[in-house]
């Protein structure tokens, strides 16, 4: 197999580092990315929160590299990837379609974090937690022009507790992907995978989100919040909410089976090291935010203020 890998996160690169492992299988080329990037989603572009490096350690490996500067379909890019001659493409942690003329070059497999046909699409990983499923995973499927919705390879199952962040899901999720490929990328090689079809009634595609999208409403329930601000920590941009005219991200929080008067987003005057904030699920949970952090400086001066009865803002408020 002549394989050209195509990636940009430190997901990307284990995959890669895997792949040169393989027996059989000769990587002809690596495509990768920029940390910021435009994309047709958002006009100001945005920012890999995944990214790494891949130049150092694809040209110490003496591997043919392009670092992708326009489109995917520029005619320069197409024109590299044909002269590489490969047979495979293998896409791991990219953010932009791969359009019909690459496709057209080689079959090409993707690893999208999902079950799918079920969240297609963005941040399905981050759209799981915060929806609250228990279950998710990570699917090896040939591409086509379609959202992530191409033949499957293999799937892999993981389930999504009650203590995990955005960041131990993710860990799991990798080992999970790089046992897709250890397992399937040889089959393809010898010509004995098997593929599944899916079925496109049962997808939901979800959408791209920005640092915007993590607003916290505390008219949410205790536990919808939990789940919104776990799905969007380190090493994502964060959930955010705002106090005393201030933004503040909140990076971690957990449930209290308590109750105090209140209406949803007051603070009560914290003690050393937690905040208690009133939901708005009307039941005997409320949330305590123990980290927290301001967009500017550090959101510990606001602490030595007195903030019993204040409220954090509402987004219909900001």
């Amino acid at each position: 197999m002549r394989l050209l890998f195509i990636g940009s996160s430190k997901f990307g690169l284990r995959c890669l580092d895997g792949v040169l492992n393989l027996e059989g299988i000769q990587t002809v080329g690596v495509l990768s990315g920029r940390e910021s990037f435009s994309i047709s989603y958002n006009k100001d572009g945005v920012r890999n929160a995944l990214y790494t490096d891949f130049e150092p350690f694809v040209t110490s490996r003496q591997i043919p590299f392009r670092l992708l500067s326009g489109k995917m379909s520029d005619p320069s890019l197409v024109q590299w990837i044909k002269e590489l001659s490969p047979t495979f493409i293998l896409v791991a942690g990219w953010y932009h379609m791969i359009p019909r003329v690459i496709l057209d070059i080689a079959p090409t497999a993707g690893l999208h974090a999902s079950l799918l046909p079920d969240y297609s699409g963005g941040a399905p990983l981050v759209w799981a937690m915060i929806n609250g499923e228990t279950r998710t995973g990570i699917s090896l499927f040939l591409m086509d022009s379609g959202v992530d919705s191409g033949p499957l390879l293999g799937q892999a199952e993981e389930p999504i507790l009650f203590e995990d962040t955005i960041a131990t899901l993710y860990a799991r999720i990798e080992e999970a992907g790089l046992g897709l490929i250890r397992t399937h990328l040889p089959k393809v090689m010898r010509g004995t995978a098997q593929y599944t079809i899916q079925d496109n009634s049962l997808r939901r595609i979800m959408p791209q989100r920005s640092p915007a999208d993590g607003h916290i409403d505390w008219n949410w329930s205790a536990r919808r919040i939990y789940d919104f601000i776990r799905a969007q920590t380190k090493p994502y941009p964060g959930a955010f909410t705002w106090l005393q005219n201030e933004p503040l991200k909140i990076w971690q929080a957990e449930l209290l089976e308590e109750q105090e008067p209140g209406e949803p987003g007051a603070l009560a005057s914290p003690p050393k090291g937690e905040w208690r904030v009133t939901c708005g699920d009307g039941r005997s949970v409320r949330l305590r935010v123990v980290e927290w952090q301001g967009h500017e400086g550090e959101a510990g001066q606001v602490l030595g203020s007195k903030i019993s009865g204040v409220n954090l803002r509402l987004p219909d408020r900001a």
